[in-house]
């Protein structure tokens, strides 16, 4: 009975993978006038030309209160005219997958230049009565601000069954309210497969472009591991998905665009390789294609990138077998890369991971995992000069640490 039980079950599973590997090709192929191209949104900001990346400050984002482990922050810059300069999202509970995770949240306070205490933002239950339908877990949250300054949070949650059965719920900041109060109400689960929208999940930043509406990254993860990219609106409305890679092992793209039209997706390798891959697209994001793998380790762990003042920077884990040390690296072209510093170098058995990184006052900010435990952040000024140049001092208070 147990054999031919088994036999059922996997049959099932088997089903369930080529449906979903079906509805996969299907979603991805959006109508042309829906899925428009449009040109990354510029950014002001730029460097001088000689200069080099410096630490001003760093810490760790306050924790909520009794809550032992944390993981998967997300950076948001908020607009000038806000009293937080940036929010920060990360999931934290008794453990990664453990029922009582919720997402939480802080905001750096520009006038006092603190971190604010953490809330909780987005509970499963009070979110699963809201959609109609119980979430069983949370995880890897993704901010983006539209076009109207308006906050949206794009969160992993499942049902039955682990991460490769994930939906994204799309959650928006509840009108009228100030962005202190972090107030999120769904919207949808962000229509991705015709297989109930199950196996999509987000972790990198998105793609702002010129037209208000943005690119978010996004991947597939029942019986293969695809990245895609899910096209957004300036109010935030889906307009199509396309894949990003044909391989079948990578995932959590990070975007890049070095032009208008020239993105690239950095990818996070499930193989055994210990590479980071590569896509490429000349057509502003209509269509993708496989490209040569950055001649980097890194252990098939979650890098960030971002592009600055006409620098590509890549944070990740520079090894094939461990996750003890996180290094920020720069590029001129998004292909030849060459390490700037290394943000954090543990012990053997030490975990650095899952890094954010975020433009906002002319500094860089970076945050990331540390030891699962806690959210750690540094924020990096570019300091016009030699090696000998100073770095700006740092206002100290209670969760703020001085550069070395």
């Amino acid at each position: 009975m147990h054999f031919f039980l088994g036999l059922f079950l996997r049959a099932v599973l088997a089903l369930v993978v080529v449906v979903a590997a079906w509805s996969l090709d299907a979603a991805q192929r959006p109508a042309q006038n829906t899925y428009a191209a449009a040109a990354p949104a510029p950014m002001a900001d730029t460097l001088a030309p000689q200069g080099q990346w410096m630490q001003s400050a760093h810490g760790h984002i306050p924790m909520p209160a009794d809550v032992p482990a944390a993981h998967a922050s997300a950076l948001l810059p908020m607009p000038a005219h806000d009293a937080a300069a940036l929010t920060a999202f990360w999931f934290a509970g008794e453990r990664e997958s453990a029922p009582d995770v919720q997402i939480a949240a802080s905001q750096w306070d520009r006038a006092s230049q603190t971190w604010s205490p953490a809330q909780f933002v987005v509970n499963r239950h009070a979110m699963g009565a809201q959609l109609g339908f119980g979430l069983r877990r949370l995880g890897n949250p993704v901010g983006w601000l539209d076009a109207h300054g308006r906050m949206h949070l794009f969160v992993v949650a499942t049902g039955w069954g682990g991460w490769a059965a994930s939906r994204v719920l799309h959650l928006q900041q509840v009108a009228g309210t100030p962005s202190s109060a972090l107030l999120f109400e769904p919207l949808r689960v962000l229509p991705l497969s015709w297989l109930w929208n199950l196996s999509y999940l987000v972790r990198t930043a998105p793609l702002p472009l010129a037209d208000g509406g943005a690119v978010l990254p996004a991947y597939f993860e029942l019986g293969a591991k695809t990245p895609v990219a899910v096209r957004l609106d300036s109010k935030g409305q889906f307009l199509g998905m396309v894949r990003i890679s044909r391989r079948t092992h990578t995932l959590q793209p990070a975007l890049l665009a070095t032009s208008a039209s020239d993105w690239l997706a950095l990818l996070r390798d499930n193989g055994k390789d210990g590479k980071i891959r590569v896509s490429q697209t000349l057509d502003a994001g209509r269509s993708w294609s496989d490209a040569p793998d950055l001649a980097l380790d890194n252990p098939d762990a979650g890098i960030t990138a971002l592009r600055v003042g006409g620098q590509n920077l890549l944070v990740y884990n520079p090894a094939t077998s461990n996750r003890q040390t996180l290094r920020l690296a720069s590029s001129p072209d998004g292909t030849t890369w060459t390490p700037v510093q290394d943000l954090e170098q543990g012990a053997p058995g030490q975990e650095y991971s899952y890094p954010a990184m975020a433009w906002e006052g002319q500094s860089l900010w970076i945050s990331y995992t540390d030891q699962r435990k806690s959210i750690a952040w540094q924020r990096l000024s570019w300091i016009h000069g030699g090696p000998d140049a100073q770095p700006p001092a740092p206002p100290l208070d209670a969760n703020t640490e001085a550069a070395p």
